[in-house]
C-alpha cells in the first residue's frame, strides 16, 4: 500500500523542481535577444517584486492567511531595507547574467553560492574559519575554474554579474541570519515578501530609471500581459513551493532535490536552447565543484543535528521553516 503522506511529499518535491527549473529556463527566454527579446532585466525583476508585493498584501491584510509580525521603524530600518538592498542587486545581477552566458553555465557557477555564503558568514562573525570547510570550498573553487575554463562561449561580463549576484545573495542570507533571527522575528515566504519585496522595488527604481528607462523610450519594446503575469506567478509560486516541501522534509531534502534540478536543468537547457553547449571539461569542473557541495551540505547538517535540542509542538515546526528559507534563500 502506498502512503499517502510519502506520494504528497514526492509530489511537493516534483511541483518544486519543476517550478524552479521552468522560472530560470522562463526567465532566460523572456530576456534573450534570441527568442521574446525582451532585454530589460531590471524591469522584469521589478515585475516580479511589484507582482509578490501586491500578492502578499493581499494575503496578509485582505485574505489573513498570514498575520504580520511586529514591525517597528527600527527593525525595518536595520533589518529590512539593507536585506532588501541586497536581495534586489542579487536578481538584479543574476538576471542580467542571462544576456550574456547559458543558463547551464550558470548553473555550474551556482555551485560558488557556498563559498560565497561561508565566506560572509566569516567576515561577519557567525562562522569561523576551519580547516574541513574550508578545504570543501577550495576544492568547490577549483571545480568551477574548471568549468569555466571549459565553457566554449566565456564571457566575462556575464560570469561577473552571475558571480556578483552570487555574492550579494550570500551577504543577504547571512544579514538575515544575523540581523532577523537576534530580533527574534520568523517570517515565512508570504511575510518575508509582505515586507521585503515593496522596499527591494523601491530600491530597483533608481537603477531601472538611470539605465533601462532611456532603452525602453527609444526601443520597439514589445510587451505581453500574459506572458509576464505567467512568468511572475511561476515565481510566486515557486517561494510557496519551497515553503511546503520544508515544511513537510527539510532542508536536507530540497537541497537533494535542488542537486537533482541543478542536472535536470544543464540537460534542458542544452535542448530548449540550442546554442548553450556543454563540453566534456565543463561536467568534469561540475562534477567536482558539487562533491564540494554535497560535502559542505554533510558537514552543515550534521553540526546543526548536533547542536539540536528535542523539542515538540508548532514553535519548533515554524523555526525549521523559517531558518531552512533563510539556508536557501528567496526565488522571485
Amino acid at each position: 500500500m502506498i502512503n499517502k503522506n510519502l506520494l504528497l511529499t514526492y509530489l511537493y518535491l516534483l511541483i518544486y523542481i519543476l517550478l524552479s527549473s521552468g522560472v530560470i529556463l522562463y526567465n532566460k527566454w523572456v530576456l534573450s535577444p534570441k527568442y521574446f527579446n525582451f532585454p530589460l532585466p531590471i524591469t522584469l525583476t521589478m515585475i516580479h517584486m511589484g507582482f509578490s508585493g501586491a500578492v502578499a498584501f493581499l494575503l496578509v491584510r485582505v485574505f489573513k492567511v498570514a498575520s504580520p509580525v511586529k514591525m517597528t521603524f527600527e527593525i525595518y530600518a536595520t533589518c529590512v531595507i539593507p536585506i532588501s538592498a541586497f536581495f534586489a542587486s542579487s536578481l538584479w545581477f543574476g538576471n542580467t547574467a542571462y544576456l550574456h552566458i547559458s543558463v547551464a553555465f550558470i548553473q555550474m557557477l551556482k555551485a560558488l553560492m557556498p563559498v560565497a555564503t561561508f565566506l560572509m558568514a566569516v567576515l561577519c562573525g557567525t562562522d569561523k574559519l576551519r580547516c574541513d570547510v574550508f578545504l570543501n570550498m577550495v576544492l568547490v573553487s577549483v571545480g568551477v575554474v574548471i568549468s569555466s575554463y571549459g565553457e566554449i562561449h566565456f564571457n566575462i561580463i556575464g560570469t561577473v554579474y552571475q558571480v556578483t549576484g552570487i555574492f550579494a545573495e550570500a551577504l543577504r542570507l547571512v544579514l538575515t541570519q544575523v540581523l532577523l533571527q537576534k530580533k527574534g522575528l520568523t517570517l515565512n515566504p508570504i511575510t518575508s515578501l509582505y515586507y521585503i519585496a515593496p522596499c527591494s522595488f523601491v530600491f530597483l527604481f533608481v537603477p531601472w530609471y538611470l539605465l533601462e528607462k532611456p532603452e525602453m523610450e527609444v526601443s520597439q519594446i514589445q510587451f505581453n500581459f500574459w506572458i509576464f503575469f505567467s512568468n511572475a506567478l511561476c515565481a510566486l509560486a515557486l517561494n510557496f513551493s519551497i515553503f511546503l516541501v520544508i515544511g513537510r522534509t527539510g532542508a536536507v531534502t530540497i537541497r537533494v532535490a535542488g542537486v537533482l534540478k541543478d542536472w535536470i536543468l544543464i540537460a534542458l537547457s542544452t535542448v530548449i536552447f540550442p546554442e548553450s553547449t556543454i563540453t566534456g571539461l565543463n561536467i568534469v569542473g561540475y562534477a567536482i565543484a558539487l562533491c564540494g557541495v554535497v560535502m559542505y551540505n554533510y558537514i552543515k547538517v550534521r553540526d546543526v543535528r548536533a547542536s539540536q535540542v528535542p523539542t515538540d509542538g508548532l514553535p519548533e515546526r515554524m523555526s525549521k521553516v523559517d531558518s531552512s528559507l533563510y539556508q536557501l534563500g528567496l526565488e522571485v
